[in-house]
Formats: structure tokens, C-alpha cells, sequence
């Protein structure tokens, strides 16, 4: 983000940040033309804080840089940003994030807690769901390796929730440190799911069962939709593709037809 903030704002002049925000370190906040910021707290001592062209900041946020708001993305009313995290384009935000990356068009509305994260495009996670970034025991975290088909250590001690595109989750969804959710999941129930979840799968604690081809384009054409996009011909066939390449991820975990 710090590269990146020298790149995009070299010789640039930001655009005014209005008074009634409080703010540190101002001379690393970059506002694009465009951008609304509202009442908030911006404190760009540790990292610099970029406020993409459009993008709006909701009153009641609380952000530490580093920081990045795409192009149109909206951080909702009363979210704490702990940096280093990215927003991409168009994604709606709200509630606790730490070191998380959202790419473009997904949401994460309400509130609930979510850190060390890879969230990928046209992803939803509903109302009050909450990701473990931390082992109970502080131990080293173990997340599911698709090439070598087991868990494998990842150096880490902290990390998150790493889910891939059009995948969504219910109110309340738990997950566990280290979890993978592949793309067009749908997630739901109570307690927490299988640390590794395959593509295209559907359901949650209790089981789950394949998420039908045709009914996961089609949910991921209504949200899409909704920002004036729709699936390509080009995303459909590789979302076909995704779909027949990890049939045998969803035998292995025991995903139902």
C-alpha cells in the first residue's frame, strides 16, 4: 500500500478533507475527486490513507493506515479499519477488519469481526459473521494446500478466512482460523464449517451438498446485476471449468450430490 500510495499520488494534489474529520498525519490521507468523507477518525501515523475516486466513508469510522478504498467502495457507518487492509472497487464494508484484502464488488455490510483475510470478487458475508485469525494455543496455523491435498503449515500465527469469488455465508457464520472456501460456496448454520471447503459447494456444519452449476450462475448473475455487470462468456467457461476440476475436492471432503 505504501508503494502503491507513492505511485498513485506523486505530483497529485488531494482533494480537501473537510474539517469536522479527525485526522493524524495528514500529509499521508489522499482523497480522489469525488470521494465523501463524513465524520470519522483517520489516522495515518503507521501507513498512508488513499480514498479512492467515488468512494464514500460513512460516519463513526475509526481508520489506522495503511489503508485503500477503491474506486465507488463505501466503508459503512461505525467500522474500525485496522491497516494494513485494502477495499477494492465497489465493495461495501462495515464492522471490525485487521489486514484484510476484499477484491473488487464484494460486501461485508454489518458487523463482526474479520483479520488476516483474502476475500475475493462478488463475495457476500452476512450480518454478524466472524473469522478466527488466531489459534486458541498461539500455535502455528495449517490451511488446506488444493495441490497437495492436506493441511499444510503456513508460517503464520495469524491468519484468516481465504475465499474465492461469487462465494457467499449466512448471518452468524462461523469460521475457523486457517479456513479455505473456494469459489460459488454458499455457507450457512450454526457452528463452524469444514476447515476446507470445495468449490461449489453448499451448506455448512451439518453437511454439505454440490452447489448445482446452473443455480451458481445464476446467483452469481443476480448480484452482478445489481451493479449493471453480468457474467461474460469468458467467466462462464471458466467457471465451468472450475466446477469440473474440483469434483474430486468435493468426493474428498464428503460434499454430497
Amino acid at each position: 500500500i505504501k508503494d502503491d500510495f507513492a505511485l498513485l499520488t506523486k505530483g497529485r494534489q488531494s482533494q480537501l478533507l473537510p474539517g469536522y474529520v479527525t485526522a493524524l498525519h495528514t500529509e499521508n490521507i489522499f482523497i480522489e475527486p469525488g470521494a465523501k468523507v463524513y465524520p470519522c477518525i483517520i489516522n495515518a501515523e503507521k501507513g498512508p490513507v488513499y480514498i479512492g475516486k467515488d468512494a464514500e466513508i460513512m460516519e463513526g469510522c475509526i481508520i489506522r493506515g495503511p489503508f485503500a478504498l477503491g474506486e465507488h467502495a463505501v466503508l459503512k457507518m461505525g467500522a474500525k479499519v485496522y491497516g494494513a487492509t485494502t477495499l477494492g472497487p465497489g465493495c461495501k464494508v462495515g464492522g471490525e477488519i485487521s489486514n484484510v484484502v476484499f477484491f473488487a464488488n464484494s460486501n461485508k455490510g454489518h458487523d463482526g469481526f474479520l483479520g488476516n483475510a483474502v476475500i475475493g470478487e462478488w463475495c457476500n458475508l452476512g450480518a454478524d459473521t466472524n473469522c478466527s485469525n488466531l489459534k486458541n494455543n498461539y500455535d502455528e496455523v495449517k490451511i488446506w494446500d488444493e495441490h497437495e491435498q492436506k493441511s499444510v503449515k503456513t508460517g503464520l500465527q495469524f491468519c484468516g478466512l481465504l475465499m474465492g469469488d461469487h462465494s457467499k455465508c449466512g448471518i452468524n457464520t462461523m469460521f475457523n482460523t486457517g479456513t479455505v472456501a473456494g469459489v460459488s460456496c454458499n455457507i450457512y448454520g450454526a457452528g463452524f464449517p469444514e476447515k476446507f471447503i470445495p468449490s461449489f459447494s453448499w451448506g455448512g456444519p451439518e453437511g454439505m451438498v454440490t452447489y448445482a452449476l446452473d443455480k451458481a450462475l445464476a446467483t452469481a448473475n443476480r448480484m452482478m446485476i445489481r451493479r449493471d455487470k453480468e457474467l461474460t462468456p469468458a467467466e462462464v467457461k471458466v467457471l465451468q471449468h472450475i466446477f469440473a476440476k474440483t469434483e474430486q475436492q468435493r468426493e474428498l471432503m464428503h460434499v454430497g450430490q
